[in-house]
């Protein structure tokens, strides 16, 4: 039973509660070694989140690192859509077999699993969550250096869910610029201080679009503030990506991995040791 006092922090806690001696961290199968865990957050949806996802891991396997993703947006799924995967999710003596896309990212995808993938996942909060864990621990994740783990936005059971149980190394936060960004970086934040979670950083996505005729960069949706909401919450701003209609049409047609962008290279250098 919750006690009003619990601070979340188990290590440093006196009280006797139920779950004082329980953990919550999934276990890989035998079969799977992965180094390095980070999950792509947000605040609200429509931010972009995905595609942050999907830049960040393919520019980390451009490096020579064995890269998977694990899409945890269990009823908006992206990730396949992205990569042009059409392949489905066998299963052997070693587990389930993610599907390993052009650029050699091993994913897995509830997308990948559905006999037809149009049709809708309608699941209770709790089955949800149980299908992630799965996806950590049922599934061969052989020899990982790093794991992107594209979340879905907000606070609720999934992101509960992976905060405690995937012995995270970190997670970034994808933000857009509006008014609200304040508000909605401070949810995410709060969220990983209580559950001592590293910030890596924050990305701002739909940051600006160049002009065409005169490289002028134009704030679409109006002056950014993110430098000072970085500040405030002492975070390292890893950067700003822009607005190009381009990079919409490869990630339809699935070859987001043939995206090469400047600023996504100067966020993996600060994320990838």
């Amino acid at each position: 039973m919750a006690n009003e006092e619990c601070t979340h922090d188990c290590s440093t806690c006196s009280l006797d509660c139920d779950s004082k001696n329980i953990d919550f961290r999934e276990k890989l199968n035998e079969y799977s070694s992965v180094k390095k865990r980070i999950a792509i957050v947000s605040g609200k949806g429509g931010v972009g989140k995905s595609f942050v996802t999907s830049m960040l891991a393919s520019e980390t396997a451009r490096r020579n690192k064995k890269v998977a993703i694990l899409d945890a947006d269990i009823t908006g799924p992206s990730i396949p859509k992205m990569f042009g995967l059409n392949g489905k999710v066998v299963t052997t003596e070693k587990g389930w077999q993610p599907v390993t896309t052009k650029n050699n990212i091993d994913v897995i995808s509830i997308n990948l699993m559905l006999e037809d993938e149009s049709m809708p996942v309608i699941w209770r909060g709790p089955v949800i969550a149980g299908t992630v864990r799965q996806f950590y621990g049922e599934v061969h994740w052989d020899n990982i250096d790093y794991m992107f783990i594209d979340m879905p936005p907000g606070t609720g059971d999934v992101p509960l869910t992976v905060f405690q149980s995937l012995q995270l190394d970190g997670i970034i936060i994808v933000t857009s610029p509006q008014d609200l960004v304040s508000m909605i970086v401070s949810k995410a934040l709060n969220m990983a201080k209580e559950m001592d979670i590293p910030v890596l950083g924050i990305v701002e996505n739909y940051s600006y679009l160049t002009c065409p005729d005169c490289n002028k960069k134009i704030s679409v949706f109006g002056e950014s503030n993110i430098e000072k909401v970085a500040d405030d919450f002492e975070v390292e701003l890893l950067g700003k990506l822009p607005i190009n209609p381009d990079y919409a049409k490869q990630c339809d047609e699935g070859k987001v991995y043939d995206i090469e962008l400047g600023e996504i290279k100067n966020i993996v250098d600060k994320i990838i040791k």
